[in-house]
């Protein structure tokens, strides 16, 4: 398994990280969204799928991905 977490703009409730955390395991990702720090934590076979197809799920819903700065 691999583990990511992804930085998301756009969130404002429960209801949106629920949505986020349904739309994900529906595809079988585990995924678990802190909506007031703004990210998802998820945990997937690279086998099955990617990072990339994670993000398209999430923005296809209307939210943002936040790049991750670089120190």
């Amino acid at each position: 398994m691999t583990n990511k977490r992804i930085q998301i703009s756009g969130m404002h409730c429960t209801s949106c990280s629920m949505l986020i955390e349904g739309e994900l395991m529906d595809i079988g990702v585990d995924a678990t969204v802190n909506y007031v720090k703004g990210y998802v934590d998820v945990a997937f076979d690279k086998k099955k799928h990617s990072e990339k197809e994670i993000i398209e799920v999430i923005t296809r819903l209307g939210y943002n991905i936040k790049p991750v700065s670089q120190k």
